[in-house]
């Protein structure tokens, strides 16, 4: 995790380990589009298998498709009361969503290592990005913008959850919280792009 901040504002960068399950399964499930805003598919690519079978008797793959979009709704809003605790092997807490709870009893442990290896990779980027100090210019667009707003300036707190995503961009999923690609910071003009319209809103 890595934090930017200033007086009456800060900036927490992160992934999040249960979207990486979430996304894995989405792909390997082949919910194409699944989820408010849409996501592009991970990268790296997963490897799609057929659900139908799977979820024939729960409501089929438009039910895991709902099923998951409702889960993927609560990581975003990130309510501790409202997420269902992901425990193997009958992962009861997902009990409400049958067909949800047959894909992560079948896919659970392909799941769990392709996050792990994405959290691994993620902080090698971040310890890249830190030994290069090139997370300064977040810092500068703040100040920038402050400058803009003058008197009218507000405080703020911004939390990006970057996610091994295919497509370089960001999506605004609540006030205060963006979804991005983790390779979105790499070309700082389309970071910059993308989180100025951002902070005019909050600043």
């Amino acid at each position: 995790m890595h934090q930017t901040a200033g007086p009456g504002w800060r900036v927490t960068i992160d992934t999040s380990d249960p979207m990486l399950l979430a996304l894995y399964l989405k792909d390997n499930a082949g919910l194409t589009g699944a989820g408010f805003p849409p996501l592009a598919p991970a990268e790296p690519h997963i490897r799609e298998c057929d659900h139908h079978q799977l979820t024939q008797h729960v409501g089929g793959v438009e039910a895991l498709r709902r099923e998951w979009e409702e889960w993927w709704s609560q990581l975003v809003a990130d309510q501790p009361d409202g997420v269902p605790d992901v425990s193997p092997p009958e992962f009861t807490a997902f009990s409400a969503a049958p067909a949800l709870q047959r894909s992560l009893q079948a896919h659970f442990g392909s799941a769990l290592a392709w996050a792990g290896e994405r959290r691994a990779e993620y902080e090698r980027i971040e310890a890249r990005r830190e030994a290069r100090g090139e997370a300064q210019f977040l810092a500068e667009m703040v100040a920038g913008r402050q400058l803009e707003a003058g008197p009218l300036a507000k405080d703020f707190d911004l939390r990006i959850i970057e996610l091994p995503l295919a497509e370089d961009r960001a999506w605004l999923v609540a006030s205060d919280k963006m979804i991005m690609s983790q390779w979105l910071m790499d070309d700082a003009e389309a970071f910059r792009s993308f989180l100025a319209p951002v902070l005019e809103i909050l600043v």
